[in-house]
Formats: C-alpha cells, sequence, structure tokens
C-alpha cells in the first residue's frame, strides 16, 4: 500500500495583496459595548495594533456595520483569540438587504478556547452577498453563560 503524510494547511492571516473593504470610508460601525483600551478600530481597520476589539459587560454582545451604500460581499475573515479562560463561544453572521426590516442569517459556528491548546480560532467564509446594506457579527463569548468578555482580533471583509 501506497501512502504518505500531508501537513495539514494552516490557516494565514489575511494576505497584505487581497483586496479588503476600507470599513472606515463605506461604513458606520454599531457597538453594544467596547473597551476604551480596545476600540471597535482596533479589530475593523488595519495598521490599528493588534490587540483588536473587547466588550466591557459580558455576555452577548453585537457589531453592526451599516453600509452607505449597499455592498457586494464575497468573504469575510475572522480571527478571535483566547489566552486566560476555558470557554465555549458561539458567533452568528447575517445581513440585512434592506436597511434593517428583514434579514438573513449567513451562519452559526461555536468553537472551544482552551489555554493549554486552543487559543486562536481563524475563520473564511466566502459569502457570495450583494445588495448588503447591514452586516452583524453576534457573539456569545460563553455558551454556559459565564462572566466572560466577547473579544475580536480582527475581522475584514471584501
Amino acid at each position: 500500500m501506497r501512502k504518505r503524510i500531508i501537513t495539514p494547511v494552516q490557516k494565514q492571516k489575511p494576505s497584505s495583496n487581497e483586496y479588503w473593504l476600507d470599513l472606515e470610508k463605506i461604513s458606520e460601525v454599531e457597538i453594544s459595548s467596547e473597551d476604551k483600551a480596545y476600540p471597535i478600530e482596533f479589530a475593523l481597520l488595519p495598521n490599528q495594533g493588534n490587540n483588536g476589539w473587547r466588550a466591557t459587560e459580558p455576555g452577548e454582545q453585537t457589531i453592526r456595520l451599516l453600509f452607505s451604500v449597499p455592498q457586494t460581499l464575497e468573504k469575510i475573515y475572522l480571527s478571535f483569540e483566547e489566552t486566560q479562560i476555558e470557554r465555549t463561544q458561539e458567533y452568528l453572521l447575517r445581513w440585512f438587504p434592506d436597511n434593517g426590516q428583514t434579514f438573513q442569517e449567513i451562519l452559526r459556528q461555536q468553537w472551544n478556547f482552551n489555554p493549554q491548546g486552543s487559543m486562536c480560532e481563524i475563520e473564511e467564509h466566502y459569502l457570495g452577498l450583494s445588495s448588503v446594506t447591514i452586516f452583524e457579527l453576534i457573539i456569545i463569548p460563553d455558551i454556559n453563560g459565564g462572566d466572560n468578555l466577547a473579544c475580536l482580533k480582527q475581522l475584514r471583509l471584501s
């Protein structure tokens, strides 16, 4: 029998050569909570540091992007990091084609963070959406109801 060992594909940070939307110019952001030391700009804008965004209050948090002109979204890159606490996080992505009248869920996903091994979650989702007026990321930092804070290392859209 012929066989070979293959190396798992490592997820990479988004390439600086890749075209990402300039969220600062094309959108307004609404957030349910924000730690002043970890503002949302750190997660949404390039070259803003490496700390990302963090909520100030435990529980479910919402990050909502309101586009000034409807957008076509092909891809989303998400990065989360938890180095201190073992927990199961859930996030939900959804979009609105009509300025908030109706939403369509894209996906709901869970991840188990463990400081001894699984500290980083990196996801790339291919969307193929058009006429997006609002894009939402909802984070439940601990599905077991703990007092953990939601955080987001990076979010990019193309």
